[in-house]
């Protein structure tokens, strides 16, 4: 009854199959009963009750107390507007719960119970990878909002423009809470803009005056200790992708990493 766009349109705000099918038929009819719902479109009577009620709760059907029950269908831009606002309300709720928790004495005794566990346990277990940009990003927030005293990054020239967009407001309030924040990075047209409002907020180099071949690559250390760098070109690689590698290692940060960083600083 309806295309396969519009059914994967339905999917992606929430709907399964079942009640993608339900509802269209329902839409079809307007009204109707279990059974005849059932029978329009395709699905298992035995399930067609949790399916409506389902579809009821999401705000695209509304219950009918007759004899039989009936089920009356929203007009689709109704339901829309419904079914925003109870996304809307579960998000907030969500958040509440989130930032009491944040604030809990639960958060401070699983904090810990991790520090207790990582004092004892080798720094190469202390590691891992991500992969695809959504997640690199997140890891790489978490390491400036963790920052105690120090961040150094390096990163490329389509880099400079994508960490002011997606890190900008984090560094923000590292520079606020008074972490030292450097960059590297090369200066070019593209990214201008984005470099000069990075520049209110942390230090920030040319890789392009390096007298040697400039490095091409991304990479953030935090107080010398925590490190996280890409390992694909973001250039030639899909977003989805894109991996990136993290270590808790003073050893490969401080002795390595930022070492490598403070010599680039040093020479532009």
């Amino acid at each position: 009854m309806i295309s396969q766009k519009t059914s994967d349109a339905l999917k992606t705000i929430g709907l399964n199959l079942y009640e993608r099918k339900i509802y269209v038929a329902l839409l079809a009819k307007s009204v109707g009963t279990a059974g005849e719902l059932a029978e329009l479109a395709g699905v298992p009577r035995s399930r067609t009750y949790d399916v409506l009620e389902s579809l009821s709760d999401k705000g695209f059907a509304v219950v009918q107390h007759s004899k039989p029950i009936k089920y009356v269908a929203i007009e689709p831009s109704v339901a829309i507007d419904k079914t925003r606002y109870i996304i809307e309300d579960k998000y907030s709720l969500n958040l509440k719960r989130v930032e009491h928790f944040s604030e809990s004495k639960a958060l401070s005794e699983l904090s810990g119970l991790y520090s207790n566990g990582v004092s004892v346990i080798d720094p190469s277990d202390i590691s891992g990878s991500f992969k695809g940009n959504h997640a690199i990003t997140m890891q790489f927030n978490n390491l400036i909002k963790s920052s105690k005293f120090s961040l150094s990054i390096i990163t490329t020239e389509e880099g400079i423009s994508r960490l002011w967009k997606s890190n900008s407001s984090v560094l923000s309030k590292a520079k606020s809470r008074g972490i030292n924040v450097r960059i590297i990075a090369p200066f070019s047209d593209k990214n201008i803009d984005d470099m000069e409002s990075l520049k209110k907020i942390a230090e920030i180099k040319d890789l392009n005056n390096l007298k040697t071949d400039v490095p091409v690559g991304k990479m953030i250390i935090s107080d010398e200790n925590e490190l996280l760098f890409s390992l694909t070109d973001d250039l030639n690689v899909h977003e989805s992708q894109q991996t990136g590698f993290w270590t808790v290692s003073s050893h490969f940060s401080k002795d390595f990493a930022t070492s490598v960083f403070e010599l680039i600083w040093k020479q532009i």
